[in-house]
Formats: C-alpha cells, structure tokens, sequence
C-alpha cells in the first residue's frame, strides 16, 4: 500500500505537468488559427469551421476584397493600410456573429459563412457592403475605400464543397468589382470572369500599370 501511495505521490506533480503543458499546445494552436493583425481566423482555421457549418441548409458563403487596396498603401502607407484591414475585419465579424464564421484568407481577401434565418442574405449584403465602406475610425477620411462582396448560397450548389462554393462566391465577387455593382450572387446570370480569367487579369492588370485590382 505504501508503494502504491508514493507512486501516486510521484505521478502527482507529472500529471500535472502534463495538464499544463496541454492547455499550452492548445493555446497555441488556437493562436496559430488567428491572423495576428485582424484577429480573424486563418484559412485553416476559417475553413475547418465552415465546413461545419455548410452542414446547415441557412449557409451562405461570402467573400469580400478590399478595391484599390494597394493604392491605400502606396499613398498613406502601410500602417493605414492595416487599420483598414482591422476595421473591415471587426466589422465583417459583427456582421457575422457568434454563430457563423469569418476569416482572413491573406492580403485584403475575407470571407465568411452566415447562417441566413429569413432568407433575406442579399439586402442584408448590401446594408454591409455600405458598412464597410465607412472611413475606419481614428484614420484620416481619405483613407477609405469601397470592399466587393460576391456570395452564393450552399443549397443553391448541393455539390459543391467549400473550395467550389469559394470559387463561386470569387467569381461573382470580381463580376461586382468589374462591373462596380457592390456586390453580387453567385449562379444568377452570366458572370464577367471566370476563376482563371480573374486571375489572369489580376496579372495583366499589374504588368500595365503595377497597380493591384
């Protein structure tokens, strides 16, 4: 019995090592899920908790790219152009709320899942799409730009897994920049680009005049 007790005894003080040591990794872990500038979650982390929730027949994906965002950096430099990051960022995420998802996918790219309760997504989209082209608090006023939304609804594409239902919402979000229409959805009507096409027009944009779309 007394053998039994002190290797319990020692056990003690390595469990409770062990408990410590896991509660870190976990911390970091969610740490290594969030963009350390907007607070946001990661692709991977953004991705792991969107696919859960297209589960639910309210899913609609969004994707949203801040217009001219290089020229915000070029002109007012980069801190501006974070704090702009940050305020589109705090903002998409109170759009969102506690049960959808919102993250960064890199550079000026968010996107997002909402849960949509009375099928109304569009005019919700085009209140945020004002939202988020207000001047970010605290900058100057003419640091301030307007942000493209493209999205598309989950049940609209039943095949369609994350990646297919981003490329959709991509689409129809570079149909919006294109056309300067704010925002548009997915799947209604014949899109201006395709993925490749977008892309590649990206590119062709930057080789004649070096400014980002």
């Amino acid at each position: 019995m007394n053998t039994f007790l002190t290797a319990l005894a020692a056990a003690g003080p390595l469990a409770a090592g062990w408990s410590v040591h896991s509660a870190w990794l976990r911390r970091r872990l969610q740490t290594a899920r969030r963009d350390p500038l907007t607070g946001l979650r990661t692709r991977d982390g953004f991705t792991r908790r969107a696919t859960v929730l297209l589960k639910d027949p309210r899913a609609v994906v969004v994707l949203a790219d801040v217009d001219h965002f290089k020229q915000i950096n070029d002109r007012f430099g980069h801190a501006a152009g974070d704090a702009l990051l940050k305020a589109t960022a705090d903002r998409l995420a109170h759009y969102v709320g506690r049960h959808g998802v919102a993250g960064r996918l890199g550079g000026d790219e968010f996107a997002a899942v909402v849960l949509d309760d009375h099928g109304t997504a569009a005019d919700l989209l085009a209140v945020l799409h004002g939202v988020l082209a207000r001047p970010a608090n605290g900058l100057d006023p003419a640091v301030h730009t307007t942000v493209s939304l493209g999205w598309v609804r989950a049940t609209d594409h039943p095949d369609d897994d994350l990646s297919g239902l981003l490329r959709r919402a991509d689409e129809a979000m570079y149909a919006a920049k294109q056309g300067r229409a704010g925002v548009r959805r997915a799947g209604l009507g014949r899109l201006f680009a395709t993925w490749s096409g977008r892309r590649a027009g990206r590119r062709g944009a930057r080789a004649e005049s070096g400014v980002a779309a």
